[in-house]
């Protein structure tokens, strides 16, 4: 398994495996928990908006503090800080300053944390073992996402949010130990064109942020309500889904590279849009609901390396992968954000949460071209096969 042999890569799964352990828990239950403290569906979507926007104003911040420290640091410092926000999401009740500012530090957190992690990521591993390298990360989270979700469903209940949300603060802080053995990759000073090659990613995630929209933030909204808001049905349903997905994890990569990038699309882009059809007709069906989101596991096997194989190889090729995921991660939020008060403005005016969950196949079907051109034209293709 020549994909094993890079140990930074090795160790960068580590750090992600128990960072998804965190995300599996506390992260999962973020929406819900804003539901249960009085904030209503619409006000979730906007609060979901505005950590996207703030991503978005903080985001040109990150270039000088790359080019005087490298990724390494970025990448610690954004999983402090995203770590943060835990024990403040504790203690909101309904709209007000603790949401506030727990959008605040959630904005800070995840513009360091996504944006240097990819770029880190897209350094260091190799790209003709890309997706196999993606489906391993991808794997690894859904096995720890089994059991994260059961239990901070139940101490949710038994203990509340302050010790459920402290201990997903520990563990986030914790996944940034295995970095400490890992390179720092400097960030070029100057990286002429670097805007320019960062366009496809940039559109890409833009797709991307849109889908996300219906097919995780409505969803987390639709499911804990079809689930009678108990927290420990909805962690029941996110680790069934997480089961499903270390079944299925490391399926796609091989075969994206084998160079059959481009049936993967078709794949990919076919599940995605099938489990977002279900989960707009399953939500309101106890049952049904949780079928769908477990069906959600099989898209994350087959969606995201095919999503991040393109987008990780595209950015090692650019001149500067720290530009270029600046520049992709700001479409994502551009995408994710409008998304978000599309939905929560349908939500606001009485349309059913299905229509805001259907609206991100147009999402789906803008990631669908744009992945056959990345997997198809010539430099793309020679670089991700």
């Amino acid at each position: 398994m020549a994909f094993f042999r890079n140990s930074t890569v090795n160790l960068l799964n580590l750090h992600y495996g128990v960072h998804a352990l965190a995300l599996s828990g506390g992260g999962a239950f973020f929406a819900a928990f804003l539901l249960k403290s009085g904030v209503p569906a619409y006000g979730v979507l906007t609060a979901m908006a505005a950590i996207l926007i703030g991503r978005f104003l903080f985001r040109p911040a990150i270039l000088p503090l790359g080019r005087r420290f490298g990724l390494k640091p970025l990448v610690i410092t954004g999983t402090i800080i995203t770590a943060l926000q835990y024990p403040l999401l504790a203690e909101v009740q309904g709209v007000g300053w603790p949401l506030a500012l727990v959008c605040l530090v959630s904005s800070i957190g995840d513009t360091f944390y996504w944006t240097a992690y990819h770029a880190y990521f897209a350094s260091l591993g190799d790209a003709e073992h890309r997706g196999h390298q993606i489906s391993v990360r991808e794997a690894a989270s859904a096995m720890v996402g089994v059991a994260a979700p059961l239990l901070t469903g139940w101490v949710l209940v038994a203990l509340g949010p302050r010790v459920a949300f402290g201990a997903t603060c520990v563990v986030l802080m914790l996944s940034a130990a295995p970095l400490l053995w890992t390179p720092n990759v400097q960030v070029a000073q100057e990286a002429p064109e670097a805007l320019k090659a960062a366009v496809p990613g940039m559109l890409l995630f833009l797709a991307d942020g849109w889908t996300a929209m219906g097919y995780v933030f409505v969803w987390q909204i639709a499911l804990f309500l079809s689930l009678k808001e108990s927290f420990t049905a909805f962690g029941g349903a996110m680790a069934l889904a997480a089961v499903v997905g270390a079944i299925s994890g490391m399926a796609l990569g091989r075969f994206i590279d084998a160079g059959h990038g481009r049936r993967a699309v078709w794949l990919a882009c076919g599940v995605m849009a099938a489990t977002i059809l279900a989960r707009a007709w399953a939500y309101q069906h106890p049952a049904t609901a949780i079928l769908a989101n477990a069906a959600g596991a099989v898209v994350v096997a087959l969606y995201t390396p095919t999503m991040m194989t393109a987008v990780y190889n595209l950015s090692k090729g650019s001149p500067c992968p720290l530009r270029f995921h600046i520049a992709a991660e700001g479409g994502w939020d551009v995408g994710g954000a409008t998304g978000c008060l599309v939905a929560a403005g349908l939500i606001w005016a009485g349309l059913p949460l299905s229509a805001a969950i259907a609206a991100s196949l147009l999402g789906t079907a803008s990631a669908f071209i744009l992945l056959r051109r990345a997997y198809g034209s010539p430099q793309p293709a020679a670089q991700i096969t």
